[in-house]
């Protein structure tokens, strides 16, 4: 069986596409680097996390955007013997505009080297390409409109595109359809099939009234598309003791929905889709969908193994001289600006604080469970209390805290010390600890469960472990709490490795012997 989620964390966003015998997942990152989340199975159960299709700086350029702007909704499609990705660069989050680019690129492998990239238009987000059976292509994308008095979802736009001069024909574009009265229409997907264009989009938003609608049409003239009938094909907002939440926004058959208070982001799942007699699809057990879906009859049997995503365990000694796939940085890739990995430890280069949207050394995974221990080993010789270096939770430069070693200039003493960053309100909610004398490393810990997290220290590697802090609040990394105070909540909880050393003089933290697990 498919047991839903089959991504766990903040993997949002999802486009799907099957090429032979194996599937791919493309999926939203934002923020983060590297840019979209590539990930492959053959029996829909077991994933592989690949490399990123975004490993350049000339693919996309973050430095410096919003939280939750950046990488929204690739599409990845296969045609004409090559694959193809479209992504975004949203560099406007928050007030009436969203501005940004649409980019593409290709590669005749999944694994690359993929090409640099194409911009096609700034028209809307979510966009995919659509390659239609007679050779000709589509981009199809949510259309935004920042003029008052008007909504700003202003339906689903068609331009077609010109696969020889690699450029858009805007004489060619069109609505296609405006979407139901829920509204907030975004997402689209087209899939011929027996004659009709069906189009799935998004609509209701990314919170609990999200859902995936359907309609379709014989040709893809301007407004041609009618309806499903008992539409939405998957939402639920009305199966609110349902495991999974705010499902939608899916390629298909693949759908994002969350866990409960949305600390680990929006995660993927996948349902069953049957068509019925008039010829629309269906999900398989009703509009809320599955947790437990029947995997493909010709699904090849795979064994477990810590391969595979979802293992709940990471273990890294950091003895490559590159960062492992798990390893996520902010913006911009990880380099000898930030530091540099290899011989067993990780040295990372004191730069800006946590709230940095531009300079910073951070190093992070995802929170893949609700319920997780993870702790590493510092040495930190700080001269000021400017240079700290520690072990963060963080959802974004405004959300964030962390256990860290820093200098206290009363005392002339190191000391461990907890602070919480909420909501760019900073505070310190524990008395510090000073390092004994003759020590010079120190393991460090956080214990996240469910609702609340710990922080703890140790001196002698982990034999003898001392909670500096407990019962914080971890709906500080939910997306509804987000929400509430920000236009962009569509990320999820990290938990990373950070140095920083805003007095300028780069001073530099070692960390070795990272462990995360599951609980």
């Amino acid at each position: 069986m498919i047991i839903n989620p089959v991504l766990h964390g903040f993997n949002p966003d999802p486009s799907f596409v099957r090429v032979g015998d194996t599937y791919y997942i493309a999926n939203s990152t934002f923020e983060w680097w590297p840019g979209v989340r590539l990930h492959q199975s053959q029996d829909l159960v077991h994933w592989t996390l690949l490399n990123s299709p975004l490993t350049r700086t000339s693919q996309i350029n973050m430095r410096g955007i919003p939280s939750s702007g950046g990488v929204w909704a690739p599409d990845l499609s296969y045609a004409d013997g090559k694959f193809w990705l479209v992504y975004s660069n949203i560099e406007v989050v928050n007030g009436a505009f969203k501005d940004g680019i649409n980019y593409l690129i290709t590669a005749d492998d999944i694994n690359g080297p993929w090409s640099e990239p194409i911009e096609l238009d700034r028209t809307g987000f979510d966009a995919s390409l659509f390659h239609d059976d007679d050779g000709r292509k589509y981009l199809v994308q949510q259309t935004w409109d920042f003029r008052p008095g008007h909504h700003a979802f202003d339906g689903i736009t068609l331009t077609e595109y010109d696969p020889v001069e690699h450029k858009l024909l805007p004489s060619t574009r069109r609505t296609l359809w405006r979407g139901t009265d829920v509204k907030i229409v975004e997402g689209p997907h087209l899939l011929k099939k027996d004659g009709y264009y069906y189009l799935f989009c998004a609509e209701g938003g990314t919170q609990y009234e999200h859902q995936e609608s359907v309609a379709r049409s014989k040709s893809l003239d301007a407004l041609s598309f009618e309806v499903m009938p008992g539409n939405p094909l998957i939402t639920n907002f009305d199966t609110p003791d349902f495991p999974l939440q705010k499902q939608g926004h899916g390629h298909w058959d693949t759908r994002h929905g969350v866990r409960g208070w949305s600390t680990l982001g929006r995660e993927t799942s996948i349902q069953k889709v049957e068509w019925d007699s008039e010829g629309w699809p269906r999900i398989v057990g009703g509009h809320a969908g599955q947790v437990d879906v029947e995997q493909p009859k010709d699904a090849p049997h795979i064994a477990d193994s810590e391969e595979f995503e979802n293992s709940g365990y990471q273990h890294d000694t950091f003895t490559s001289p590159q960062l492992g796939k798990d390893w996520n940085t902010l913006r911009v890739p990880f380099s000898e600006k930030m530091g540099r990995v290899g011989d067993g430890k990780l040295v990372l280069r004191g730069q800006g604080s946590l709230a940095n949207l531009f300079n910073l050394s951070l190093v992070a995974r995802r929170w893949q469970s609700q319920n997780f221990d993870a702790e590493v080993s510092l040495e930190f010789d700080p001269t000021n209390y400017m240079q700290m270096a520690g072990l963060t939770n963080y959802y974004n430069d405004f959300s964030w805290s962390w256990i860290f070693v820093t200098f206290n200039e009363k005392t002339g003493k190191q000391e461990l010390q907890v602070a919480v960053n909420n909501r760019n309100g900073y505070s310190a909610p524990a008395a510090s600890v000073e390092l004994p004398e003759g020590v010079h490393s120190v393991r460090l810990r956080t214990r996240v469960r469910t609702q609340n997290y710990a922080y703890d220290y140790s001196f002698d590697n982990g034999s003898t472990w001392n909670t500096l802090v407990e019962g914080l609040d971890a709906a500080q990394f939910s997306d509804e709490y987000i929400a509430a105070s920000y236009g962009g909540f569509f990320t999820g909880g990290f938990v990373g490795l950070a140095c920083c050393d805003v007095s300028g003089f780069y001073q530099e933290a070692t960390f070795t012997d990272f462990l995360y697990q599951e609980r």
